[in-house]
This record gives structure tokens, C-alpha cells and sequence, in this order.
């Protein structure tokens, strides 16, 4: 998993509207990129809707935002629709982007052993460096996790 202080991957990933996202285009501002294991799950909803109603104070702060999943275009599309984000959410269906980070592990639930996203969260300062991982994320209190830093 990438660590503190570790560069941003170079990636480039297709976001809900079909649009290219690269993580080129990304410095300069300092970034928020956060990991969830599927779209319009409770969870996931959670996370992503607290950090649409925080948007215009992590804005404020200098964030910019981005949420990554293996969902697909799809069902990105639906679930930033549904809910109104004003951020880009990528559809990461091959695992490029989610493996670069580190978040495609084993877990477990239920007494089951599966493979899949361990929600976490990474924000990179200005020039691409890795200066917080948040991987106990709060789903309904994310953005002051954020802030906090």
C-alpha cells in the first residue's frame, strides 16, 4: 500500500461521464483520493455523500477530490447522478488504478476470504506527495477526517 510521503502513481482512468482522467493533470492542488469497495452500498454512499456535503469547505481548504472503485461506467454515472457529486468518481474495472495504490487485498467478512477494495483514503499535497493515509475511515464523518490534517 502507498505510504506517507510516497509519490502519486502515474494513472489514467475513465470517470462517470466517460472522460479521461489523468493523474498528470492532478498536481497543483492538493488532492484527495479516496477508495471504496462498490457504489450505492450504505457504506460507500455514507463516505461519498459526506464528502459531497463538505465539498465546498474541503474546496475552500484547497482539495480537490476524486473517489476510484471497480464499478463501471455504469453504475458511476448512476450513483454520482443519484447523488448529486460534485466530484469525479473513476471506474477502475481492470484494477490499474486500485493495485498502483496498494488497496486490492484480501479480507475478510462473515468468515469468508474474498479479494477486494479496502476503503482507504490518500491526499497528496501540491506537488504529488503522499501526506496523510486515512485507513480507518469514518464513512459518516470522512470530510473532518480530512480536514483534520
Amino acid at each position: 500500500m502507498l505510504k506517507v510521503s510516497d509519490q502519486l502513481p502515474q494513472f489514467e482512468g475513465v470517470n462517470q461521464n466517460g472522460e479521461m482522467v489523468k493523474s498528470e493533470n492532478l498536481l497543483g492542488k492538493k488532492l484527495v483520493v479516496f477508495f471504496y469497495p462498490k457504489a450505492s452500498t450504505p457504506g460507500c454512499t455514507a463516505e461519498a455523500c459526506n464528502l459531497r456535503d463538505n465539498y465546498s469547505l474541503l474546496k475552500d481548504k484547497g482539495y480537490q477530490l476524486l473517489g476510484v472503485s471497480a464499478d463501471s461506467v455504469k453504475r458511476q454515472k448512476a450513483f454520482s447522478d443519484k447523488y448529486e457529486f460534485p466530484f469525479d468518481v473513476i471506474a477502475d474495472e481492470n484494477h490499474d488504478i486500485i493495485e498502483k495504490f496498494g488497496v486490492w487485498q484480501l479480507k475478510k467478512f462473515m468468515g469468508r476470504e474474498f479479494m477486494g477494495i479496502v476503503r482507504t483514503t490518500f491526499i497528496f499535497d501540491e506537488q504529488g506527495i503522499c501526506s496523510q493515509v486515512i485507513d480507518k475511515v469514518k464513512t459518516k464523518d470522512h470530510a473532518s477526517q480530512i480536514l483534520e490534517q
